[in-house]
C-alpha cells in the first residue's frame, strides 16, 4: 500500500464530513486536534450541535480545504477513500496510524489536495509559514500550478537559503501566470 495512496485516503476522509462552510482564509498550517484529518476518533456521523468549539472549529478547516480544491482533486480523493473503505479494518487502522505518527506539518500540508500534499514537505520551508496578507495570493498561485511546476518549484524551495525564502516567495508571487515556466527555469538552472 503505497504512502501516497494512504495520504488521499485520509484527507479524503477528513473532506467528506459534513460541516458548514467556514468563510475565513484557509491558512497554509491548520493545527490539528481531537477528530483531525484521519484520527480514528472523528465522529463523521456526530450532530453539529453536540459538537464542542474545537470540534466545530475543525470540522469548518476540513470543509474548507475540501472546497478549495478542484473537482479533479476532490475525484481523486473519493477513489481513493473508495479504495480505503473496501479494506479490511485493521489496514484501515495501520494506515491512520501512519498517518498520524507523521510530523504535523506534513499531515497539513495535505489539506492542500493530492498536488501540493505530495509535494509540501519540501515546499515546507518556502511556502509552510506565509505572512498573513500573502496567504491568499499563495494559495491561488499554488492552485494554479501544474504538476511540472510544483516539481520545479519544490527545487527553488529548497535551494533557496532560508534568509531568502521571503525574498524569492514574494518575487515568485509577483510572476505573471504566463511567465512563470521561464521564472522557475532561470531559478532552477542557477
Amino acid at each position: 500500500m503505497s504512502k501516497r495512496f494512504c495520504l488521499l485516503v485520509l484527507l479524503g476522509a477528513a473532506g467528506l464530513v459534513h460541516a458548514a462552510p467556514d468563510r475565513t482564509a484557509l491558512p497554509l498550517s491548520v493545527p490539528a486536534g481531537p477528530g483531525a484529518i484521519g484520527s480514528p476518533a472523528a465522529p463523521a456521523a456526530m450532530p453539529w450541535q453536540q459538537l464542542g468549539a474545537e470540534q466545530k472549529r475543525q470540522r469548518r478547516s476540513e470543509y474548507a480545504a475540501w472546497r478549495a480544491m478542484s473537482e479533479s482533486e476532490r475525484a481523486r480523493v473519493r477513489q481513493a477513500a473508495e479504495r480505503f473503505a473496501a479494506l479490511p479494518l485493521a489496514k484501515q487502522q495501520e494506515l491512520r496510524d501512519q498517518f498520524n505518527a507523521q510530523d504535523q506539518a506534513f499531515r497539513d500540508g495535505w489539506r492542500l489536495g493530492p498536488l501540493l500534499g505530495e509535494h509540501f514537505s519540501r515546499l515546507q520551508g518556502m511556502f509552510g509559514y506565509v505572512p498573513e496578507n500573502q496567504r491568499d495570493a499563495t494559495l491561488a498561485m499554488l492552485r494554479q500550478l501544474t504538476p511540472a511546476q510544483v516539481s520545479q518549484l519544490t527545487l527553488v524551495a529548497q535551494r533557496t537559503p532560508p534568509q531568502q525564502r521571503d525574498t524569492v516567495r514574494t518575487e515568485f508571487l509577483s510572476v505573471a501566470p504566463a511567465q512563470r515556466d521561464a521564472w522557475l527555469a532561470r531559478q532552477v538552472g542557477r
